[in-house]
């Protein structure tokens, strides 16, 4: 997906639960940044780093691997809709396989992070694959669209 497209739109909309793997805890970082945005728009943030495993980044429990997230949220109910990443483009890999293993939806990389073996095996297992692209700006052009579209039309 290289333009704002409605599909992307179409994950916004659908998603409740982002895991962020590679969130850090200092607030000047960009993860951070784009985290705390999502999550004051309606967005639980998992925060998965095995740096900060255990500890509390916007309130919500640190967890080491995705694994772990997903097992916490399964316990109560809910799971995982976007993997997001901020991770190197040759981290992502086992980020992928991770995500893949707990059935999530969609792997989104973020801005300068690509990786097309990757993006092939997400999608071969029907996952909605997004790179290169930062979710914060997708999320404002989606929200400015969606005042713009007359209730009716919606």
């Amino acid at each position: 997906m290289n333009q704002y497209s409605p599909e992307i739109a179409s994950i916004l909309g659908a998603s409740r639960t982002i895991a962020v793997v590679g969130l850090s805890a200092q607030s000047t970082r960009t993860s951070y940044e784009v985290a705390s945005y999502m999550q004051k728009h309606g967005y639980r943030i998992i925060p998965v780093n095995p740096t900060y495993a255990g500890q509390q980044i916007l309130g919500e429990t640190c967890y080491p691997d995705l694994p772990s997230a997903a097992s916490a949220l399964a316990a109560q109910g809910q799971r995982i809709d976007i993997v997001n990443v901020f991770r190197r483009s040759e981290d992502v890999p086992p980020v992928t396989e991770q995500a893949i293993a707990i059935t999530c939806p969609c792997i989104w990389l973020q801005l300068g992070i690509s990786h097309a073996q990757a993006a092939q095996q997400a999608q071969a297992q029907g996952m909605q694959v997004v790179m290169n692209r930062c979710i914060k700006i997708d999320h404002m052009h989606w929200r400015s669209q969606q005042r713009l579209t007359p209730k009716g039309l919606r």
